[in-house]
């Protein structure tokens, strides 16, 4: 039992750090083959905090852990808005002042609506992962459309400044791409581990999958939204703090919770309304 924590922790800590890596260094190739500091800031930077969830998404599902996958998803948004803004705000209150920003907190709200649909009959299929990741396709492009229209209209958007001064410049090629190299090696290696040991964990406490997943793995793949909104809010950049949290939560309701509906269409077992309408 104590191996399974003392692994638990070893695997947060190299998912955060290689996903961090990975990001850099994609980030950086990205800037130096001439891709757009928007285009960068508003898909890879964006959805780097989500990485972790989306490999240890991956993991479980292909595990036969689909409930792990999607306790993840759930959890993992459950802190990013209770204890992820809940800390940032005590820290100093928020002002929001990003127009890209306020249309993409409806944006979040509806696919959380439609999350709650597609799992009320507690069951994830393979047609609803593909619903999810085009719907995730969808909003890419829109708001690429949205933050192209505001930049090419003057408008300076607070946002859209602070993810594109986000961007990693001046760093070689041979750099970025060790990174990137180092980033894909142990990401999923340290998901399997992370996965591996939370299973072990719940076995022992006599734990659901689900429970697993909407806890510890969610507050433990959540660390890199809480160290990007902190470090966003104690810059003074309240919009970019509040929108790695709103993005990270559409990534992973349509990008991270689409990966187990596609590798591993299953019965959630776990899911608490069904014991109720059962």
């Amino acid at each position: 039992m104590l191996e399974a924590v003392v692994f638990l922790i070893i695997g947060l800590v190299f998912l955060v750090w290689s996903a961090d890596k990975l990001v850099f260094g994609a980030a950086a190739l990205a800037r130096n083959v001439g891709i757009s500091p928007l285009v960068i800031g508003m898909t890879i930077l964006a959805m780097g905090s989500s990485a972790p969830e989306m490999m240890v998404s991956a993991t479980a599902a292909l595990e036969g852990k689909t409930d792990t996958a999607v306790g993840n998803v759930l959890g993992s948004n459950i802190a990013n808005i209770a204890l992820i803004l809940g800390i940032t705000a005590m820290i100093k209150p928020l002002s929001i002042s990003s127009a890209v920003l306020r249309r993409e907190l409806p944006l979040m709200i509806a696919v959380t609506l439609i999350a709650g649909l597609i799992l009320w009959d507690s069951h994830l299929g393979f047609f609803e992962g593909v619903i999810l990741f085009a719907l995730f396709a969808a909003f890419i492009l829109a708001m690429l459309r949205i933050s192209k229209a505001e930049k090419e209209s003057g408008n300076a958007d607070a946002l859209l400044d602070d993810q594109e001064s986000e961007v990693p410049e001046g760093v070689s090629n041979a750099k970025a791409a060790m990174w990137v190299v180092i980033g894909l090696i142990v990401l999923p290696l340290a998901a399997d581990r992370l996965v591996d040991s939370a299973v072990v964990i719940a076995q022992y406490f006599g734990m659901s999958d689900l429970v697993i997943g909407l806890t510890i793995i969610a507050i433990g793949t959540s660390l890199p939204e809480l160290a990007a909104s902190l470090a966003g809010v104690l810059k003074g950049e309240d919009d970019m703090a509040v929108g790695n949290i709103i993005g990270s939560n559409v990534f992973n309701i349509l990008a991270v919770m689409g990966i187990p509906g596609v590798l591993n269409p299953s019965l959630l077992s776990s899911m608490p309304w069904a014991e109720i309408s059962g």
